[in-house]
């Protein structure tokens, strides 16, 4: 019989409309213009014995990430929470130390992605941040694509103990196929040969565009795992953005097709270790 293997969603999101602070979130993204909070994920957890999640910011608010702390508060299966900080604020080591003291608060992530200068992560304003979160221990989730990968290596290179985890695989151009990802392969190599970054499997299926099935996606589960290593990778299911391209289940399914090839222990790691690791989960 095989051993059953622990399961942790290292990324997965809440919002609530009324909070009125995801600038991101119009009503043209029909499917996911809508309250998505924690007892609509809790039976889907349960349906495929997930046995807890870390919820990732999805404002630019400190006061989103205190309503997520508020939820951990309330629900046992929420084990971490990555929030959000103005890093160039005045304000942002105060606001960091406070976060701190609560027990499910694990890191931060800057929206990245959405700032126009790619370089903006080495501005110098910002080493004192990055200073406290080395001091305070706690993680950076670097939400980035693939123009940022090399100020990203350039980062890591300057904070070399800066504990990070790349979202999304750093979001290869899936739907555009794979000749058009080799900047993305041989910068991901770089980054896992050269720091000790870690790396989530998840948002792939978003990156597919329609093209969604096994085939299309597990080169680069494959790429990702052969370069991180099974000891530096961790599954997320991205929840509800996921729903933009598939269900919960589907996405798990795929990647299931994939690590069930894997040795057990691998998987575990995978699937729960490495997230529990990473983000210091009880």
């Amino acid at each position: 019989m095989n051993k059953i293997i622990n399961k942790i969603d290292a990324h997965q999101h809440f919002w609530q409309l009324i909070r009125g602070d995801y600038d991101w979130l119009t009503n043209d993204l029909e499917v996911l213009y809508q309250d998505f909070l924690p007892d609509d994920l809790d039976i889907i957890l349960k349906n495929h014995k997930i046995d807890g999640t870390v919820v990732v910011q999805a404002a630019a608010t400190v006061a989103e990430t205190e309503f997520l702390l508020s939820l951990a508060d309330r629900y046992p299966f929420i084990k971490g929470v990555v929030g959000w900080i103005d890093m160039e604020s005045e304000q942002a080591i105060a606001d960091l130390t406070t976060l701190a003291k609560h027990h499910a608060f694990k890191g931060i992530r800057p929206m990245i992605q959405e700032i126009d200068d790619p370089k903006w992560m080495l501005k110098s304003e910002l080493a004192p941040v990055y200073e406290k979160l080395i001091e305070l221990n706690l993680t950076f989730d670097a939400l980035v694509l693939p123009t940022h990968l090399d100020p990203l290596y350039e980062l890591l290179l300057r904070y070399p103990t800066l504990q990070v985890v790349i979202d999304h695989g750093a979001k290869p151009a899936i739907a555009q196929g794979w000749e058009a990802n080799q900047h993305w392969c041989h910068k991901l190599q770089c980054l896992a040969k050269d720091t000790k970054a870690y790396c989530k499997l998840s948002g792939l299926v978003t990156e597919a565009g329609g093209n969604i099935g096994y085939d299309n996606i597990c080169q680069y589960i494959e790429h990702i795992l052969n370069t991180f290593g099974s000891d530096r990778v961790m599954w997320g299911s991205d929840w509800p953005v996921v729903k933009l391209a598939c269900e919960y289940q589907e996405w798990l399914f795929i990647f299931e097709q994939y690590i069930a090839l894997l040795p057990e222990q691998q998987q575990q790691k995978i699937y729960n270790d490495n997230a529990k690791k990473f983000y210091q989960l009880s």
